[in-house]
C-alpha cells in the first residue's frame, strides 16, 4: 500500500514538473492531449505551449490543451492511430507517416523537395496542400497545420562521410515510412526503422551506425555523447504539424474548429522562428561538446536522391509543385 501511494506521488510530481497538467482540464468542455516525441526544451514544445495558451484564451477556457513531451503518450505512429480511433489526442506528426494514408502528401518528406524553410513553408500553405488535408480528413485525420518547421536534417555518425558512396552499408535510423526510408536508401545507406526515443541507446550499443535529424533534436537528445560527426547534407526540410482525429474535431463547434486551425498555423510559425534563431548556436554548442561538423558538396546527394522519386513515382508531382508553387 505504501509503495502504491509513493508511486502515485512520484507520478504526480513528474506530471506537474513537466508542465503538462492543467487544473482547468477537468472543467473544460473539450480537452486535447498534445503528444510529441521531442522534449520540453525543443522549439516544438514551445510552439505547443503557445498553441495551448491561445486556444484556451480564444475559447474562454472551453478548449484546454495538455502537452505530453518525450513520447509520454506513445510513439508518433501510436498517437496518430489513437487520434484516428477517436481519442482526444493530437500527434505532432509528419507527411511521411501520413503518406501511408494519402500517398501524394509523402512527397513533402522526400529528399531535397524543398531547398530551405521558405520553400517548405510555401508548400504546406499552398492550395495543393489544402487538397491533401481534405483527402486526409476523408480518411479520418484532420491536419490542423503542417508548418511546424523542425529544421534541416543531417546525418549523425561515428565516421566521416563526404559523398553518398561513403554511406554504403551504414545502418541509419529512419521513422520507417516509405518517403523517409526510400530517400535514405537512395542516398546510399541502409534505412533502419527505430523510435526516436531509442536512437541514443541504439548508437551507444551499435544497433545502428547513425541517424539523421535536425539540430534541436540532435542536441536535445544528447547525441553528441554517442556520435562524433554531423554531416551537413540538409537532405530533408522537416515540416511537421498537429494532427487530430475526425471524431474529436467534429465534436467542436464550428467556431472552435476555426480557432484551433488558425492557432495551429500561428504556433507553427512561432516554433519555426525559434528553430531558425537557435540553429547556429546549437551547432556551436555541439562542436564544443566534441562533434565535428562536416560541410559537404550536396550535389552528389541531390543526384543520388533521384532514384527514390522514380521508385515512388513522384517525379510528375515534383515537377508540378516546383512549377506551380515554388515558381522554379
Amino acid at each position: 500500500m505504501r509503495k502504491t501511494i509513493l508511486s502515485l506521488i512520484i507520478v504526480s510530481v513528474l506530471i506537474f514538473s513537466a508542465g503538462i497538467f492543467s487544473l482547468d482540464a477537468e472543467a473544460a468542455e473539450y480537452q486535447l492531449r498534445f503528444g510529441m516525441a521531442v522534449g520540453q526544451n525543443d522549439p516544438m514544445y514551445k510552439g505547443a505551449e503557445r498553441f495551448a495558451e491561445k486556444v484556451e484564451e480564444r475559447t474562454n477556457g472551453d478548449v484546454v490543451v495538455e502537452i505530453y513531451p518525450d513520447g509520454m503518450l506513445g510513439s508518433t505512429s501510436d498517437m496518430q492511430e489513437q487520434a484516428k480511433m477517436g481519442a482526444n489526442v493530437s500527434s505532432l506528426t509528419d507527411p511521411g507517416r501520413l503518406s501511408d494514408v494519402v500517398k501524394d502528401v509523402g512527397i513533402l518528406n522526400m529528399a531535397y523537395i524543398a531547398k530551405d524553410y521558405q520553400e517548405a513553408r510555401k508548400l504546406v500553405l499552398s492550395d495543393w496542400f489544402k487538397t491533401m488535408q481534405d483527402q486526409l480528413q476523408e480518411k479520418g485525420y484532420v491536419v490542423l497545420s503542417m508548418n511546424w518547421y523542425q529544421g534541416a536534417r543531417h546525418f549523425i555518425l561515428n565516421e566521416k562521410v563526404e559523398k553518398p558512396e561513403d554511406l554504403n552499408g551504414l545502418r541509419i535510423r529512419t521513422p520507417g515510412a516509405a518517403p523517409w526510408s526510400k530517400s535514405i536508401a537512395a542516398l546510399g545507406a541502409d534505412p533502419t526503422a527505430l523510435d526516436w526515443s531509442e536512437v541514443y541507446t541504439g548508437l551507444q550499443q551499435g544497433v545502428i551506425d547513425g541517424a539523421e535529424a535536425q539540430h534541436p533534436a540532435t542536441y536535445g537528445s544528447s547525441l553528441y555523447e554517442v556520435a562524433d560527426y554531423i554531416i551537413k547534407t540538409g537532405h530533408f526540410q522537416l515540416m511537421t504539424g498537429p494532427v487530430v482525429g475526425n471524431k474529436w474535431f467534429n465534436s467542436l463547434p464550428e467556431e472552435y474548429q476555426k480557432i484551433v486551425k488558425e492557432e495551429a498555423v500561428k504556433a507553427g510559425d512561432y516554433a519555426s522562428e525559434i528553430v531558425l534563431d537557435k540553429v547556429e548556436s546549437l551547432e556551436k554548442d555541439m562542436e564544443e561538446e566534441g562533434m565535428e561538423i562536416v560541410e559537404v558538396d550536396k550535389t552528389p546527394f541531390q543526384e543520388a536522391s533521384e532514384a527514390a522519386y522514380k521508385e515512388l513515382d513522384y517525379n510528375e508531382l515534383r515537377k508540378k509543385l516546383h512549377s506551380e508553387v515554388l515558381n522554379r
